[in-house]
């Protein structure tokens, strides 16, 4: 292993454990939300608004980003790049997830 493939590894390791603190963060519902709808939204509608359900969606979307990035630091490591492969679904799921679970949540609010 090279020092430049302990570099990438080390930085996807870092950045997989910054999303799953975020997650966390999230699924605890502490700290600023990160989630488009919060921010888009103006002063009024942010302390109307119910925001437990984009706490869990944005939770989910940082886990699933981190166990991509915990991929991507095992392909390196392992030196085996055909594990990378396993990145498409997760990603996949991710982009599913975000437009299925915002179209649950707009159907919710306008009820």
């Amino acid at each position: 292993m090279t020092l430049t493939e302990l570099i990438i590894a080390i930085m996807s390791f870092a950045i997989a454990g910054i999303l799953i603190l975020l997650s966390i963060r999230s699924f605890l519902e502490r700290g600023s939300l990160l989630n488009n709808a919060y921010i888009y939204a103006t002063e009024k509608e942010r302390k109307t608004m119910d925001k437990k359900p984009y706490y869990r969606q944005s939770a989910i979307v940082f886990s699933l980003l981190g166990a991509v990035f915990i991929v991507i630091g095992v392909s390196v490591i392992l030196q085996n790049y055909m594990i990378e492969l396993l990145e498409i679904p997760l990603i996949l799921c991710i982009i599913i997830y975000a437009i299925i679970s915002s179209v649950k949540i707009r159907k919710r609010t306008k009820k």
